[in-house]
């Protein structure tokens, strides 16, 4: 009887050990996959899709301007910029003209805002500015 209650012991431990094994296991893979999530909602404003490539120098011009030379650009290139990279340049003139015009930022946040989906890469800097700008 007592190699049967032993050998019960060694079986439950060696079950239990495996079951620990598996939820550190479990643990350390969420952790990577959560790594891995981190790093790629990282964007980059450059390689969203929306701007053609020869218009980047004079974009790059204009947020050199400051506020004024990025709305000019905004107005100039209206219909050229698609979603989701004009929203990242309006953003970035939301930014710029924070200090100047407060309400002209609070009004291009909040259209930026109405058009842009949860889904979008650039809801996270939206959900970032919200508290700043609403």
């Amino acid at each position: 009887m007592t190699k049967l209650i032993a050998a019960l012991i060694i079986i439950a431990a060696v079950y239990g050990g495996w079951e620990l094994f598996l939820y550190y296991d479990r643990i350390k893979n969420e952790e990577a996959t959560a790594q891995k999530q981190a790093a790629s909602s990282v964007v980059v404003p450059e390689n969203l899709p929306g701007l053609p490539q020869q218009y980047e120098a004079s974009l790059q011009a204009a947020k050199n301007q400051g506020p004024t030379g990025l709305k000019a650009w905004l107005k100039a290139y209206d219909r050229i910029v698609q979603d989701p990279r004009r929203a990242w340049i309006e953003l970035d003139y939301c930014v710029a003209v924070a200090r100047e015009d407060p309400a002209e930022a609070k009004r291009v946040f909040a259209a930026v805002k109405d058009r842009t989906p949860p889904t979008s890469p650039v809801w996270p800097r939206i959900q970032l500015l919200q508290k700043s700008y609403e």
